[in-house]
Order: C-alpha cells, then sequence, then structure tokens
C-alpha cells in the first residue's frame, strides 16, 4: 500500500492517542491480574499492582507478534486504512472504556478496539472493508474464551478439592498463599502477551498507511517497548472500581478458588496469543471465576452480577462501532 500523506504532527498525536488506549488498557483490565489476590488478602492492592505491572512488561520477552499481526491485518482491509480510519478506532475504544471504568463493568478492551476498528472501516467504506475471516475468529472467542476458562476453572478447583481434602486448613492457606502468586504472575504474563499487542497492531497499521514500515519488515521495536511500557505503567495506577466486581461480587474466593481462577485463565491466554487470535483478558477471567464458583453448587455464582458482565460483552464491539463511526466523522472535519 502506498504511503498517504499525513502530516507528522498527525501521526505523533495518534501514536499518543494508542498510548493513552494502552495505559488504559492496564488501567481498566488491572482488575483481572490482582482480584483474585487482592480480594483472598495475598498481597495488599499497592504491592499487587505492582506484581502485575512487572510480568505484564516481562510478556515482552516471551511471547511472538502474532495478536499484533491479527490486529493490524486481520481484522480490516489494509488497504483503507489512513490517519482517519486509526482516529475513529482509538476514540472509540477509549470512550467506552471510560463509560465502563466510571460504572465498575469489566468490560473487553480488546473487543472495544475490534469494535473501533470495525465501526472507522465501516463509516468509510462499508461491509466490504472487513476481513470477515478474521473478525469472525473473534466474535466466535466472545464465547469460546470464557467458556474455555469457565470448563477449566471448574476441572482445576475439582482437582484441587481432591488434592487437600486431608489436609488442614492452616497447611492448604499457607500452600495456597504462594501458588496463588505464581498464578497471577501467569495471568499477567498472559494479559500482557495478549493485551498489549492489539495496540502494537494499530500502531503498526497507521505506520504502513504513513509509508513509514512495511508490511514485510516486521514492526519496529520502539513500537513494541513503548507499547508494553505504557500497559506496566497503567496496571500500575489500577482500576479499583473493577477490582470489587471482579474480586467478590461474582462469586466468593478464598485462596485455592483464586489459584484455580488465575490459572484457568492464564492457560486460556497463553492458548490464544500461541494462536494470534486477540480474546478478552476480562472475558476469560470472569468465565474462569464463574467456574471455580460453580463448584460450590449454582447458587455460589451471582448469575444476575453476570448477567450485567455478559450484556456488557455483547453491547461492546457495537457500541463501540457507532461511537468510533462517529469520531471517524469529526476527524474527517478536525484533520
Amino acid at each position: 500500500m502506498a504511503g498517504l500523506e499525513i502530516s507528522l504532527g498527525v501521526i505523533i498525536l495518534l501514536v499518543f492517542l494508542a498510548l493513552a488506549f494502552d495505559f488504559m488498557n492496564g488501567f481498566h483490565d488491572a482488575a483481572n491480574s490482582i482480584a483474585t489476590i487482592v480480594s483472598t488478602r495475598v498481597l495488599k492492592p499497592g504491592q499487587a499492582v505492582l506484581w502485575a505491572a512487572f510480568f505484564n512488561a516481562v510478556a515482552y520477552f516471551i511471547f511472538e507478534l502474532k495478536v499484533a499481526g491479527t490486529i493490524g491485518k486481520g481484522t480490516i482491509d489494509a488497504n483503507i486504512v489512513d490517519h482517519y480510519v486509526v482516529f475513529g478506532a482509538l476514540i472509540g475504544a477509549i470512550a467506552w472504556n471510560i463509560i465502563t471504568w466510571y460504572y465498575g463493568i469489566p468490560s473487553s478492551s480488546s473487543h472495544a478496539l475490534v469494535g473501533g476498528l470495525v465501526g472507522a472501516a465501516l463509516a468509510k467504506s462499508g461491509p466490504s472493508s472487513l476481513v470477515w475471516a478474521g473478525v469472525g475468529k473473534i466474535v466466535a472467542f466472545i464465547f469460546i474464551a470464557p467458556l474455555l476458562g469457565f470448563v477449566m476453572g471448574a476441572i482445576l478447583m475439582v482437582i484441587v478439592s481432591w488434592l487437600c481434602n486431608r489436609q488442614t486448613p492452616r497447611k492448604v492457606d499457607r500452600l495456597f498463599r504462594r501458588l496463588q502468586l505464581l498464578s497471577a504472575a501467569a495471568y499477567s504474563l498472559g494479559h500482557g502477551g495478549n493485551d498489549a499487542q492489539k495496540t502494537i497492531g494499530i500502531i503498526w497499521m497507521l505506520l504502513i498507511a504513513a509509508g513509514l514500515s512495511s508490511g514485510n519488515d516486521g514492526v519496529p521495536g520502539w513500537v513494541v517497548a513503548s507499547c508494553y511500557t505504557a500497559m506496566g505503567l497503567g496496571t500500575m495506577f489500577g482500576g479499583w472500581r473493577i477490582v470489587r466486581t471482579m474480586g467478590q461480587k461474582i462469586t466468593k474466593l478464598n485462596q485455592p478458588r483464586g489459584f484455580a481462577a488465575n490459572s484457568a485463565g492464564a492457560a486460556t491466554l497463553f492458548l490464544a496469543t500461541a494462536l494470534g487470535i486477540p480474546v478478552s483478558t476480562t472475558h476469560t477471567i470472569t468465565g474462569a471465576i464463574m467456574g471455580v464458583g460453580s463448584t460450590g453448587g449454582i447458587r455460589k455464582v451471582r448469575w444476575n452480577v453476570a448477567g450485567g458482565i455478559v450484556w456488557a460483552w455483547i453491547l461492546t464491539i457495537p457500541a463501540t462501532a457507532l461511537i468510533a463511526a462517529i469520531a471517524w466523522w469529526l476527524g474527517r472535519m478536525l484533520f
């Protein structure tokens, strides 16, 4: 694709806007990584966010950039991408994150960004601008990721209960306080590996559209480093409104349950990232928490709270697509 005439000032503005989204992603999704270890009092909130932020950043050295490739080239037609499309997508995603953070709703930053891209692309070029195979895969994992989390969370909890059946509560508590730290670290790795790559993908889109990079050259190193840094910093500031919903409102967690939920969520994220599929870390950990809670009986899960979260999942892509389409139109007037 030939480079477009985009001023350097506009490119810098959009890169900073993308990094602001990445920071907000870490801020908004901090609860995913730390809700279980905070609610079970394994770590204090300040310690927990530092723990999560560190492993968010370590993911930079572990995962390939397959998810970034899916966002950059597998969601919308790269030939229609310009600064207006990127602007619309980012504004749609940021606006939705602010709305859901304010109301303490654990929604998906990932699907907010995908919805933003879809809305901006539709506003510019209509349905033919979408890569339907990529969009379909992402939409399918709205249901598959939490289902995998639910099943693995339930299975792990049954195994943990069986192994600890004859152990004293004191011994179980001491063991799983340590194990929960490891499972939270693994989940934070998965979160950093999957979520930071989405912003990498959208900045890469912008650079290719401006003729400053090529799809064949790979992602510039400064883009990767800045995105992982922004997400780590966002996680350090945390999103405390959402921690309470994730850690206590869905189901009551203790150390073994927290370990099982984080481990199931981490396994799901590792699998999705290896396949290059952008999934929602929020959906994944929510499904895992519900799966863990369900092993104690159906009534142990507050299904009305879970139902409200599911509605947020369903509305995220349409809502952000609408906001992004409006932002695309405004961007045409501003730039």
